[in-house]
């Protein structure tokens, strides 16, 4: 016997079956060209979103709550979720409805929260987007911090103090704790973010250990000076653990992480940094911070390491002479610094779209941009060649053959987005070509093989019609039929055929 509040409808089943695999998320599920939320996500959707709150029947002359957003704008939706806190998963088709007479099946396809987006809408270009997990023992804390946006991974260990500092630094947008810590870490930390409890197993030492060195692409993690910090490790561990668990298995692009040492730094606690106005201006929007004032940085990627130059004002003497001696190099040759200037402008945020190309996300535009960026970049290897700037120069690639290969494969002018239109060029694909000749052409061929029958069957007066959007047929009269000689036309027959 089915239990009262049980959907009596199929599809209303399938999507409570894969809500309950994602509790904490608001679940947008496709049907046709929407995707739709029911019960208390339907409440939630409609009152943070402000769309209509309708209902849907649920069988049994039962209704339940519902609330939907078009397919092709959830782009638009989804900032406005995430930036009040929520995690959406996105539930797509996974076959054609068309092909099947069954319940279409349906997934999970992405998990997106506050602290794990790609998305432009969910992210700020000037700022990384920080996810951060803590692992508690004692009176220490291993801290990680990523962005995944950009492949930015940090990893610290110390006191709980020293934990306060680095939250209040870095701003994570989400953090992911212990289950048995949360309420700790709210009456010690406050509420900071978005908090997402994890089972003590995601913490487990060697598992972090041994999906860390998996990621990395290495056997130990000594190379990286993390080592001896375990409960960092664990930490790190955990968010890579939340990833898979985000449906966010493709991390290419996450290839070293980075050791924040508490003497490195001269450490500001949040409360310094407001009354400073590091950042944010106590006069509120009619006011201006530090950043907004020295920041002169032409691409998004300049803007996100001048703030941490800002966050993390560095204690080693050696290294900070080595950035005014760059500084003083672009002082006396102003023609370097334009010329530098300009091509950066050029190469835009090529952080954020390898990131994307590791994802499998990248849209044709996207990389067409990649290719104006490694060209720009090649542009300012050769700029800079002179020792001032050895090291710079050696940590460039002009990546010649990548560039060579996009600018090969996808038009100049590409569509925004696949099914949009043209992306690849001509030649790249005999087949495409055919396929596309066949598109845009398909008159001409049509008068081609009019012209054609005409000659063989001797029919003068021959007519091809049109079938339908997937292809064409010959049609010949009935009262020609005879007339068609051995050989000729027999039946219907679709182009290409």
């Amino acid at each position: 016997m089915k239990e009262k509040n049980t959907p009596a409808t199929p599809m209303l089943r399938q999507y409570f079956e894969i809500k309950a695999q994602y509790p904490e998320a608001i679940l947008l599920y496709r049907v046709g060209d929407f995707y739709e939320t029911y019960g208390e996500d339907a409440l939630t959707a409609s009152r943070v979103l402000g769309i209509v709150l309708t209902r849907k029947s649920a069988g049994n002359g039962r209704f339940i709550e519902m609330a939907g957003i078009p397919y092709h704008a959830i782009d638009n939706y989804l900032p406005k979720l995430v930036n009040a806190g929520y995690k959406a998963a996105v539930c797509d088709q996974l076959e054609d409805p068309k092909l099947t007479k069954k319940l279409v099946r349906r997934g999970v396809t992405e998990l997106i929260t506050p602290g794990v987006a790609y998305n432009d809408n969910l992210l700020k270009s000037g700022e990384n987007n920080w996810l951060a997990a803590l692992h508690f023992s004692g009176k220490d804390v291993g801290m990680a911090f990523l962005d995944i946006s950009t492949g930015a991974f940090k990893v610290a260990q110390g006191s709980l103090d020293y934990a306060d500092v680095l939250l209040g630094t870095m701003t994570p947008r989400e953090i992911l704790l212990e289950r048995t810590f949360v309420d700790g870490f709210r009456q010690r930390f406050g509420q900071r973010a978005c908090l997402t409890p994890l089972d003590a197993w995601a913490f487990a030492a060697e598992p972090a250990f041994n999906k860390l060195c998996h990621q990395l692409g290495v056997s130990s993690l000594k190379g990286f000076g993390i080592d001896e910090l375990p409960l960092a490790v664990s930490a790190a561990g955990a968010v890579l653990c939340y990833l898979e668990m985000t449906q966010h298995s493709a991390l290419g692009h996450i290839r070293t992480v980075s050791r924040l040492d508490e003497g490195d730094y001269v450490w500001m606690d949040r409360f310094t940094l407001r009354n400073l106005e590091v950042f944010q201006s106590l006069a509120g929007a009619e006011g201006r911070s530090l950043i907004d004032i020295i920041n002169q940085c032409v691409s998004p990627m300049g803007t996100r390491l001048l703030r941490e130059w800002l966050a993390l004002p560095l204690k080693d003497i050696a290294r900070l002479n080595e950035r005014y001696d760059i500084v003083d190099a672009f002082k006396a040759d102003t023609a370097l610094l334009t010329v530098v200037r300009d091509e950066l402008a050029c190469v835009g945020d090529l952080e954020r779209i390898v990131a994307k190309a590791a994802a499998g996300k990248l849209l044709p535009r996207e990389a067409l941009q990649l290719a104006r960026a490694l060209r720009s970049t090649a542009a300012i290897h050769a700029s800079i060649a002179q020792p001032a700037f050895l090291r710079e120069c050696e940590a460039l690639s002009d990546c010649s053959e990548l560039y060579d290969r996009i600018t090969r494969t996808l038009l100049p002018e590409a569509a925004a987005a696949l099914g949009k239109g043209d992306v690849i060029a001509a030649g790249v694909s005999p087949e495409l070509d055919t396929l596309r000749n066949t598109l845009h052409g398909g008159r001409q061929i049509l008068l081609d093989i009019q012209q054609r029958e005409r000659d063989a069957t001797g029919i003068s007066s021959l007519r091809i019609g049109y079938n339908n959007v997937f292809g064409y047929y010959l049609e010949v009269r009935n009262t020609f039929k005879d007339k068609v000689p051995e050989g000729g036309i027999r039946k219907q027959t679709p182009v290409g055929a």
